[in-house]
């Protein structure tokens, strides 16, 4: 089977379950007569009329190729880091440090994916970024607070386009005996990475009991992610076909993706709680903002990056 209709097979068998998913969302809107429940489905529906907009936008930009896919994800990182940024306010001291990490920065980290100079890819930000952004700051002379507020800035561009650009550099990967697929591969990252939430999301619903870090996260049940975890991880090993793995090594990397996933979950919600909101934003019905909707890939992509690249690639 091409790479062509493995894709096109996925993507039907995704509309298959949106399709199914919102007849039953449908239904449950005619049946359900409290306002809580009434709540709970309305959310339930918002969020199905996201996914469809959100899968018709990746099918036609992975058609397109690498170009349009690295367009799409650094608007995507752009976005993030407007949402982060305007969640910790900064002084004017910091716009010279921000202005560059909007218009050097984040399009300099996916040029370089574009061009395949994997060295300085993975390297740009944390090394060259990490200190010539408070380098611009101190110049300023404002040194009020001044370890917070670049710790911020830092860390917005961090999580929004260093981690984030991770995910379409697997379209850079060199693996022997898989030339031409690695959109495949950046497709099989993001379906495990999103089942996996949706099941926890289910399995918390019906069977949620156990609250993992009630503070933190509320929705996020002991129920939830032991049975998210097992069924994505499963999920994971039957699509070991699409990726440059075995059913076994596909297993653990799916195990590998939902657990940092999880962790990258609880991690942007502490950093939320800790500046007072419930969501990063609002342009996704039903999931809040961009970063509601990339938390999980920002922690699951990088490793499963390096992993990949480490034991697979040439």
């Amino acid at each position: 089977m091409t790479t062509a209709s493995t894709f096109f097979w996925l993507i039907g068998g995704i509309i298959v379950i949106l399709c199914g998913a919102s007849i039953v969302g449908w239904i449950l809107a005619r049946r359900v007569r409290s306002a809580q429940q009434r709540s709970v489905v309305d959310n339930l529906n918002q969020r199905l009329q996201a996914w469809w907009v959100i899968v018709a936008i990746c099918a036609v930009t992975f058609l397109l190729g690498k170009i349009a896919t690295l367009a799409l994800f650094a608007l995507i990182s752009f976005l993030a880091l407007r949402e982060f940024i305007a969640l910790t306010p900064t002084k004017d001291g910091d716009r010279i440090a921000v202005f560059l990490s909007y218009v050097v920065l984040l399009p300099a980290q996916y040029y370089l994916i574009g061009i395949d100079w994997y060295a300085l890819f993975s390297m740009f930000i944390p090394v060259y970024g990490f200190l010539f952004l408070p380098a611009c700051s101190a110049l300023s002379q404002d040194t009020e607070i001044f370890l917070e507020r670049i710790a911020k800035i830092q860390w917005g561009v961090m999580v929004s386009i260093y981690c984030i650009s991770h995910a379409p550099a697997l379209l850079l990967l060199s693996i022997p005996g898989y030339g031409g697929q690695n959109v495949l591969l950046l497709l099989y990252l993001l379906l495990v990475v999103q089942i996996s939430d949706v099941l926890q999301y289910i399995f918390g619903k019906l069977l949620g009991k156990t609250k993992i870090a009630p503070v933190v996260s509320p929705s996020k049940t002991l129920e939830g992610f032991v049975g998210g975890t097992i069924s994505a991880t499963a999920v994971g090993a039957a699509l070991w076909r699409i990726t440059p793995f075995t059913p076994l090594q596909s297993g653990v990397m799916a195990f590998i993706i939902v657990l940092m996933g999880f962790l990258g979950g609880l991690t942007l919600s502490a950093v939320k709680r800790s500046l007072g909101a419930k969501d990063w934003g609002t342009i996704i019905g039903g999931h809040g903002g961009i970063l509601d909707r990339m938390d999980s890939i920002i922690f699951a992509a990088p490793i499963f990056f390096h992993l990949t690249r480490y034991f697979f690639s040439v």
